[in-house]
């Protein structure tokens, strides 16, 4: 017999999740654009092995008939604000997309996308990073939260792979790909 009882407990936090991302969503779009924006979340099944199974997708919809959709590797219920905040469209983008304008996100450029190196992790992925001199005792788990991290002070060009937000609630980024920095979580 099933249990109706999770089953409808966890309905009701995924519908909570939808309207909680919805409403964080609407925030974020510049008030110039926001009026009559349409904003629909729902949770899809990923069959590709090397993603995650489950994905959070945003579909933005302006009253010009422009559109737009972002994706967050992971259920609704695990989506928090600043995880949308982080990933979420720049304005020129929003605005390329309110006026009818095709903009692809994430905003990677063609040719600096092909400049970078392929990461290991994912968006969403359960990590483990070093944050102490001790080998064996000197990780911290956390998500990544962000790819290819970088700071205004920084030089341009210069970037960290990965922003993650640690199981304690900090946020710190991995100056590089390697085993030694980052790696998945045991």
């Amino acid at each position: 017999m099933r249990d109706t009882t999770a089953e409808a407990q966890a309905d009701a936090r995924r519908k909570y999740a939808y309207c909680e991302i919805e409403r964080w969503a609407r925030e974020l779009i510049p008030g110039s654009i926001r009026s009559g924006v349409e904003i629909s979340v729902q949770e899809i099944q990923c069959g590709d092995p090397n993603c995650s199974p489950i994905d959070t997708a945003l579909s933005i919809l302006f009253p010009s008939g422009g559109s737009g959709m972002l994706g967050l590797p992971m259920e609704a219920h695990e989506v928090t604000r600043q995880i949308l905040n982080e990933s979420f469209p720049y304005e020129d983008i929003l605005h390329r997309w309110a006026n009818g304008e095709d903009a692809e996100w994430p905003p990677l450029e063609d040719d600096l996308a092909n400049q970078l190196p392929e990461l290991r992790f994912n968006l969403g992925a359960k990590v483990e990073c070093r944050i102490g001199p001790d080998e064996i005792t000197g990780w911290a788990k956390g998500t990544v939260i962000q790819l290819w991290y970088r700071e205004e002070a920084w030089a341009e060009g210069s970037f960290a792979p990965y922003k993650i937000l640690l199981d304690d609630g900090r946020e710190i980024f991995a100056p590089g790909d390697v085993e030694m920095v980052i790696r998945a979580q045991r």
